[in-house]
Order: structure tokens, then sequence, then C-alpha cells
């Protein structure tokens, strides 16, 4: 135990799981390689470059006080850090940094174009990180409590969405912002679980079914993921104060029957220990079951299109049916299910930052967020928070759930950034225990989002 402790100190701060001053001299070779126009074009150059800076904006988000705990941490500083050294109005840092070539072409806009490729047009990076996403996540939860689940908890997940969905609608119209706007652009980014797996595949949605370019809808949409994740935990911190009634307050206990011990539907210590026994066999498999789900999406959104034309639902809606259909009846072995969940944790742990990075670089236009950002638009994120908060507190009473529980976790936990909006969110209102409802509700429930929003925009999309 010593000799851990002697180890530990003596390797000391770390960045990207190294020692700093490894990473230090990496980031240095990375830095200079793009500067002197020598970076290598294509995965192996961008993968080097996005890493760097994704882990480095991270770092700062994670520990700037405020931004840490109510605006999302290092994912929203990383997302307008680089829309911020992009943004050419203002200082023009990336171009500062370089010289022009022979030809007259500064390196970093090389630089900007080979990562443009590497995200756009085809979005090759997003859909592989989404894919993993998707797949490992439903298949990493627990079958049992996705089960249970279904029957209570998802009528109180759909009472937040609908009053969510109509409070900002009324709210839009209110404002003169216009109701679909509200509804597409604030509401349904704020109830869709974060950037990763929420706000990103939106935006290529919105992108496949001619609404708007991704660009525009990702600028859009981040400032009022960033804003609805302050705001739920604010609430959620108020929420439990302000309700003592022992009707209404469970004080961390869902069920009134209290037959709903959270951590009998946890993952057990046997599947833990096989989920920690990393495999790189394991993570091929992950690998291949992800993209071949998201291939099988991919075939059914194409069968559809040609069935019902008039309703187009995207790849990934589909994706997110065939998974969970898998999971609930158990159709697949529980080695691939595994062997998912290892390569989404992969994904997951060590691509998050470089993804962030790239949708920084080519989908935020800090143009498009500057025009949009008002008071109205504060006000309807705040009023999407809210009807998420009744919706899912009412319904969560009428299927027997305390009401301040329902609504934190098939409420606030719907509206926060994902995972670490969630434990924000638990902790705020010390509910830790909530932690696997919290996490239906940014899996699963944020899965039913893209599909609602698919729905929505093929239906509302030409009333932008």
């Amino acid at each position: 135990m010593s000799n851990q402790v002697n180890v530990q100190k003596k390797e000391g701060y770390k960045l990207y799981g190294m020692p700093w001053y490894y990473f230090a001299v990496f980031s240095v070779v990375v830095l200079l390689s793009s500067m002197m126009g020598v970076l290598p074009a294509g995965m192996a150059g961008c993968f080097a470059f996005m890493i760097v800076f994704g882990t480095i904006f991270q770092e700062i988000g994670d520990r700037l006080p405020i931004v840490r705990s109510y605006l999302g941490g290092g994912a929203i500083v990383i997302i307008f850090g680089m829309g911020f050294l992009r943004y050419e109005n203002f200082f023009g840092l990336f171009d500062l940094l370089s010289k022009p070539n022979a030809d007259g072409v500064l390196y970093t806009a090389t630089l900007m174009k080979n990562i443009e490729s590497f995200f756009k047009p085809s979005g090759a990076f997003l859909d592989f990180y989404i894919a993993a996403l998707i797949t490992g996540s439903i298949l990493g939860m627990n079958r049992k409590l996705l089960m249970k689940a279904a029957a209570r908890y998802f009528p109180a997940i759909f009472g937040g969405i609908i009053a969510a969905f109509g409070l900002a609608s009324l709210g839009g119209a209110a404002f003169g912002f216009g109701a679909v706007k509200a509804l597409l652009l604030i509401a349904l980014p704020i109830m869709g679980g974060g950037m990763g797996a929420g706000a990103v595949p939106l935006s290529k949605i919105f992108e496949s079914t001619g609404t708007m370019t991704a660009e525009e809808a990702i600028s859009i949409m981040n400032p009022a993921v960033a804003i609805g994740n302050a705001t739920s935990i604010v609430l959620a911190s108020i929420i439990v104060k302000l309700i003592v009634s022992k009707k209404w307050n469970g004080q961390g206990a869902l069920m009134v029957s209290k037959a709903n011990d959270a951590s009998e539907m946890e993952v057990g210590p046997e599947m833990q220990a096989k989920r920690d026994k990393i495999s790189v066999v394991n993570m091929g498999i992950g690998l291949l079951t992800s993209t071949s789900f998201f291939a099988f999406g991919h075939i059914i959104s194409t069968l559809w299109s040609k069935l019902v034309p008039s309703v187009s639902i995207h790849a990934y809606a589909w994706m997110i049916i065939a998974v969970a259909v898998c999971k609930i009846f158990n159709l697949l072995p529980e080695f691939i299910e595994i062997s998912c969940y290892q390569w989404f944790q992969f994904i997951m742990k060590n691509l998050t930052a470089a993804l962030l990075v790239g949708i920084g670089l080519c989908y935020l236009s800090l143009d498009v967020v500057i025009e949009t950002f008002s008071l109205s638009y504060l006000l309807l994120c705040l009023l999407t928070c809210l009807g998420a908060v009744i919706g899912a507190g009412l319904i969560g009473k009428l299927v027997g759930f305390y009401p301040v529980e329902s609504c934190i976790t098939a409420g606030l936990c719907m509206a926060n950034m994902g995972g670490t909006g969630d434990v924000a969110v638990l902790s705020a209102a010390d509910r830790m225990e909530l932690m696997p409802f919290a996490q239906i509700s940014s899996r699963l429930g944020g899965a039913i989002i893209l599909i609602i929003g698919s729905l929505m925009l093929s239906l509302l999309g030409g009333m932008l």
C-alpha cells in the first residue's frame, strides 16, 4: 500500500491519464508540427491535434468553480473555447499562430480543412462515436432495471417531456421567439441528454431532414444545453428544500411503496468483475457490433422512407429501437453485451474531448450564438426545465412515485447534460441513491428524444 502511495506521489499531476510532463512533450510535438504545416492529414493528425486541445480545455473547464458545477464543465469549455479560437471576426487566434506557406496559404487553414474533412460532410467520426455510445450504453444497462422502469418510469419521463415542450412552445409564442422554433431549438436539445448523445445527433437529424445545416442547429442549441444544465442543478437544490411534506418528498425513495431499492437493480459485483476484465478481443467485438447496429438502422431507415415517404425517421432512431429490443428480450449473449459496454467506455473516456474539439471547430458558429442569445432565450430555457419538473412530478404522483424524487430523476435528469449532469443534479438534491433511475433518463430518455426529434422535424421542420 505504501509503495502505491509513493508511486502516486512521484507521478503527481496527470493529463490524459499520464504524468503531465509526458503530455506536455507530446503536446509540443503536435503543436510544432501543426504550425510547420507537417502534421499528418487524415485520422492520425486530426486525432493528435484534437486530443491535445481537448485535454487542455477539458482540464480548464473541470477546474473552473462555477463552470464546473453549473454549466457542464469541460464539455462546454471545449466547444466554446474551440469556437472562440476559430471565430475569425474576433481575434483570429489560429491564424496568428502560424505563417503562410510558399503559396501564401496559412498552415492552420490547411489543418482546419483536414479536421473538417474528418467531420464533414459524411460525419464519419460523429457516426462512429454515436454508434458506440448508443449500443454500449443501452446494452450496458441492467435488464431488470430497464424492464421495471418501463411500466412506471417511462410515463413520468413522457409527462416531463410533454410539459416541457408545452411550456416552451407557449413561451415561444408569447415572447415572439416562435412556438415551433422554441420547441425544436430549445426544448428538444435541453431534454435530449447533453451534447454527445443529444445536441450532436440532433444537429445531424436537422441536416438530414433539410431543416437547416448542422452548424446552424448546433450553434443555436449549444447555449440551451448549457443553460438547461445549470437551471436543472439549481432547481434540484431548491425543490428538496421547498417541498418537505412526507406525501410529496420521499427523502430519497422513488416509489411510495418503498419496494424500489435501487441497489437491487444495479449491476451486480459478478457482472462488474466481468466488465472490468478488459479484453482486446472484446474491443473488436464491440466495434463490429456497434457499427453493425448502425448499418441496420440505415437499412430500416431506407425501407421506411420508401414505405412512408412523408415521415422521415433517422437511422439513429431505428438503431436505438433495435438495440433496446435486443436488450429487453435478451437476444444477445452476455459476452457481446460486455464487449459493447467495454468498447463504449473506451470511446467515451478517451475520445469524447476530441469529439467536442471537432464540434467546436466545425459545427459551432459564434455569430449565430450571439445573434440568438437574448433574455427571451434564457426564459425559454427556464420554462423548459420548469415544465420537466411539473410534468414528471405530477405523472410520477399518479403512477405511485413521490413527486419530488420523480421530478428530479424523470424531469431534471432529462434536462441536464447526461452523466455529469446526473451527478451534479443528484448531489445538489442529496439523492445520489437514485443514480440508476437518473441513468435511465440520460440514456434511454435521451434516446427517446432522438426518436421524437426525428418525427417532429419531419412534420414541423418546414415551419422554422
